[in-house]
């Protein structure tokens, strides 16, 4: 089992240690691993089934989705793998440990999932959040490269306009001075 230290730094940072009752708590901890991984290490792969969850005690990890870094943390408590875990569908990204790491891996086989239910909906409503937020800076970053594209468009047809307005005024003064 844990030493009584560890899982106090645990509880600290890892809400969810704290909203189980002790009974429940113990069931969970029988059903868990403390995980150290050197930088570098692969903790999930994208595309990988697994029941397993992961709380970041310390260190930090990068995640990756098809191979680009969507995300980096240092945060005690950040959980990853949940999605899969839950659904029963294939890992959505990869995560890897950029520094030494330590993760609280927990195998949700055989554990109540309503204990962990409502965690994971208060993870996934923060981070929706986030994707909204983020989503609606990106749309407005588009409409003002288009409307800025726009612009330049406008710029460059009023240019060749003006081009060509001097070329026939400098056309038709010639005409003028030929006839005269």
């Amino acid at each position: 089992m844990f030493n009584k230290d560890i899982l106090q730094k645990m509880k600290e940072g890892i809400p969810f240690l704290n909203a189980v009752e002790e009974e429940d708590l113990n069931t969970v901890l029988q059903k868990s691993e403390i995980l150290p991984f050197k930088p570098g290490d692969m903790i999930l792969e994208e595309g990988s089934y697994g029941s397993w969850i992961y709380y970041l005690v310390a260190g930090k990890v990068k995640i990756l989705k098809a191979g680009e870094e969507v995300y980096t943390t240092q945060k005690t408590g950040e959980i990853f793998g949940e999605m899969s875990a839950v659904d029963g569908s294939a890992r959505s990204a990869s995560v890897y440990a950029v520094d030494d790491t330590m993760c609280l891996g927990i195998d949700l086989s055989g554990i109540d999932k309503n204990l962990i239910y409502k965690e994971f909906a208060q993870v996934l409503a923060a981070r929706l959040r986030v994707t909204t937020e983020e989503l609606s800076q990106a749309k407005k970053e588009l409409e003002d490269v288009s409307l800025a594209k726009s612009l330049a468009d406008l710029q460059r047809e009023l240019f060749i306009a003006n081009t060509e307005i001097k070329r026939l005024k400098s056309k038709l003064g010639e005409d003028e001075g030929a006839a005269q």
